[in-house]
């Protein structure tokens, strides 16, 4: 199976030399701005081999979308996995052991995706994983790792399905999903922008369940959802589908992610429809990395995120600084454009950082211990600092989701701005999770 996303210029920094299988690879030296670019392998700087001595290395492998529709996101994503990869291996490892980071990519497919978790659990002998962006890849590598029993920390799928009807006591996700950012949104959405509803959202797994959870809010808060449309994953075009979008309402309300989210902001405003309605949507639509390309064609969206990259209000911190300037340098080794950190750099640095705290509290030596690994992260609370920037968090046992502030956003200028802030006390949905 190929692997060209080896041969990009963001994945060939001088600074990184490969040996053994190419998907490993060492960091030669400290403080190097490329050495904190996209990797894949042991993340351990030489200075500090000889401090760990003989300590057998955890393994985490991490699956990401480094080619394909997904490309863009899964290398930011990437990057926030490896800054909490490098910054653990710094600060002395974890419970006196190094990391040891192996990457796969799975070429934002989902059977590709199956037979790389296969390989990081069966060749690589990972311990846990940590990873994943497309919701349908997520879905189908959960089987791999329950039947395995590995821990899998998700770090971007946003599916309601994971911690609902298809939960795992093997799978966690430390962050939001949909019903919580919908509870979280629908008040401002109703109650300042319109209470009449129209959601054009990508046509597979997240997107469709992202549509069912906002429908269901905007109603509770006395609006309605007026129709939708569905546009297939990976198109680019959606002039067709957006032509045909008619009638009375007050908002059109997107659900993508990438290329498909630049489309929609970009084309509603070319198609005149952003001074007809009120444009809103999901923050995968409006990343950082997005806004240059979006440029002043976005003025006016309003959207909700768990992150976004500002250092104002509960966001200017020491913490989030240094998280922030961290990110900062290391996207810029792999973008010239030096775009700012998103919720995928996020969501991926607290996500190790949390299997990191689960690691600690149960004193975890290796796969033999999964199950006290569970235990410990199981109601894990994760304080505001420097392992969680973004804030307060808990990961609830019963159904292993987690529930965050949420930071309702505008556009202005190519620039992201706070609206309001949304706590995370209300954001919280009963669960619906059964495990097997």
């Amino acid at each position: 199976m190929s692997e060209s996303w080896k041969e990009e210029s963001w994945a060939k920094a001088e600074e990184f030399w490969y040996s053994g299988k190419v998907t490993r690879r060492t960091v030669l030296g400290l403080g190097a701005t490329a050495a904190g670019a996209l990797g894949a392998g042991m993340l351990v700087p030489a200075p500090w081999r000889e401090a760990f001595g003989q300590a057998k290395p955890y393994k985490v492998g991490t699956l990401q979308p480094l080619s394909g529709a997904a490309a863009a996101g899964g290398k930011t994503a990437l990057v926030g996995v490896q800054m909490a990869v490098d910054r653990a291996n710094k600060g002395g490892g974890i419970n006196g052991r190094p990391v040891e980071l192996i990457i796969g990519d799975y070429e934002s497919k989902p059977d590709v995706g199956r037979r790389k978790a296969e390989k990081l659990v069966l060749e690589d002998k990972i311990d846990a994983q940590v990873g994943g962006y497309l919701s349908n890849v997520c879905l189908a590598c959960m089987p791999v790792y329950e039947e395995h029993k590995i821990v899998n920390m998700i770090t971007v799928c946003l599916d309601t399905t994971i911690t609902t009807s298809k939960c795992s006591r093997y799978t966690f996700r430390p962050f939001d999903y949909a019903p919580a950012q919908a509870v979280a949104f629908a008040p401002y959405l109703v109650g300042k922008l319109g209470k009449k509803w129209h959601i054009v959202y990508a046509d597979y797994a997240w997107g469709q369940s992202t549509r069912d959870a906002f429908a269901d809010a905007i109603k509770k808060n006395g609006g309605e959802m007026v129709g939708s449309t569905g546009i297939p994953l990976g198109t680019a075009d959606m002039t067709p589908f957006l032509s045909k979008i008619t009638g009375s309402f007050d908002g059109l309300f997107g659900i993508f992610f990438g290329g498909q989210g630049i489309s929609f902001v970009t084309q509603t405003f070319d198609l005149g429809m952003s001074k007809k309605y009120k444009i809103a949507g999901d923050g995968a639509m409006t990343p950082s990395v997005s806004l240059p390309a979006i440029g002043t064609k976005g003025d006016g969206f309003i959207g909700i995120d768990r992150y976004i990259p500002v250092l104002e209000g509960p966001l200017n911190t020491p913490h989030h600084k240094k998280f922030f300037d961290d990110a900062v340098a290391r996207l810029k080794a792999i973008d010239p454009s030096g775009p700012l950190p998103d919720r995928f750099v996020q969501s991926n640095f607290e996500g190790f950082n949390a299997l990191k705290a689960g690691m600690q509290k149960s004193g975890f030596r290796g796969r033999e211990d999964t199950m006290k690994l569970i235990e410990a992260l199981e109601g894990l609370e994760m304080k505001e600092g420097d392992d969680f920037p973004q804030g307060d968090k808990i990961l609830r046992k019963e159904d292993h989701q987690a529930f965050c502030r949420e930071f309702v956003y505008g556009l202005r200028n190519v620039k992201h701005y706070l609206v309001e802030i949304v706590p995370k006390e209300k954001t919280l949905v009963p669960p619906a999770c059964k495990f097997a």
